[in-house]
């Protein structure tokens, strides 16, 4: 077994090889940086005989194809991606990276010579509003409304992620994170709750960006999802809901402050909601997926800042809140 992960430098992506690597199985790593800092954050491995690190881009069709068949690739978990903000200033080069990198990662695994199993990122941004649904939880049955080219990008993938099953026989899990944060995670609009915790080790005054409610989801939580539907025998074109532990942002800073008094002197909060409805129905993925791991709030939280006050301690922590 080996299994690549692009955009591996990321947040999900380094806890992602981490946990794999945690397991004694071979990653290949691939992603337009080799940069390794945020594993070195979190983990040991950075040195690991069994991890390879290549750099290049998702929209290269001809290197993620190469990769895929000469590297003896078994399984991919599919992280490569720009996030919103980018996507709603660049939408070409959004979708070349989102949409086009991923059809490029479908492409690879048809044309392998091998069975090759496809987890892939897609985004609680395929939804709309949470004022354009019931007051409920919503499902994988419910209509997708999503008002930003990313959003739309991620349901672009999704059906192509199904018409590549039907046409040519590629299983394939989507998952769709809300808020994801935890050591590592420093990149997009929703990293603001991880900064804050950042802030709080550093000492810095620092202003989530949004207001309202979001789902937070803890990487580790995220990336073990990734890793167990990789590693699942389940058959056909899945696309799954995650779903974490659902706060306003005012009760976080308060979270914050129980946890490191003083925290509410240093965190405000601003801004609009994030324009995506946060409450997501996860039941289809536990049932499909036996051993899906939800960590509280409390103890992700917990975790978080005990880890940067660590990494702080040991004068790893960087200064930039941005």
């Amino acid at each position: 077994m080996r299994v690549l992960v692009t955009g591996a430098s990321g947040c999900i992506g380094a806890w992602t090889v981490k946990q794999l690597l945690d397991r004694q199985i071979d990653v290949l790593c691939y992603d337009v940086e080799t940069d390794t800092t945020r594993l070195g954050m979190i983990s040991n491995h950075s040195t690991s005989s069994r991890l390879k690190v290549e750099t290049g881009r998702i929209e290269d069709t001809a290197r993620i194809k190469n990769l895929v068949k000469s590297g003896e690739i078994t399984h991919i978990i599919h992280l490569a991606a720009v996030l919103m903000p980018f996507c709603q200033a660049n939408p070409v080069a959004g979708a070349m990276i989102d949409v086009v990198g991923t059809l490029n990662v479908f492409e690879a695994a048809r044309d392998a010579g091998r069975p090759v199993r496809v987890v892939y990122a897609s985004s609680a941004a395929v939804w709309g509003p949470e004022d354009a649904y019931e007051a409920r939880a919503l499902t994988e049955a419910d209509q997708l409304l999503p008002n930003t080219h990313y959003g739309v990008f991620k349901q672009s993938n999704e059906g192509n992620a199904r018409v590549f099953y039907q046409a040519n026989g590629i299983s394939s899990m989507g998952l769709r994170p809300w808020t994801v944060y935890g050591v590592g995670r420093d990149r997009g609009l929703t990293a603001d709750p991880t900064l804050a915790m950042k802030a709080v080790a550093l000492g810095k005054p620092f202003q989530i960006r949004v207001s309202g409610y979001m789902d937070l989801q803890y990487t580790e939580d995220v990336a073990e999802t990734f890793i167990r539907c990789a590693l699942s025998d389940v058959e056909g074109a899945h696309v799954f809901n995650l779903a974490g532990s659902i706060v306003d942002m005012n009760d976080f800073v308060a979270l914050l402050d129980r946890y490191r008094p003083g925290a509410a002197k240093l965190i405000t909060v601003g801004g609009n909601p994030v324009p995506v409805s946060y409450r997501m129905n996860a039941s289809q993925l536990n049932a499909t997926v036996p051993g899906i791991q939800q960590t509280s709030l409390d103890d992700g939280v917990r975790q978080t800042l005990d880890l940067f006050d660590r990494l702080q301690a040991e004068g790893r922590l960087s200064p930039e809140l941005a």
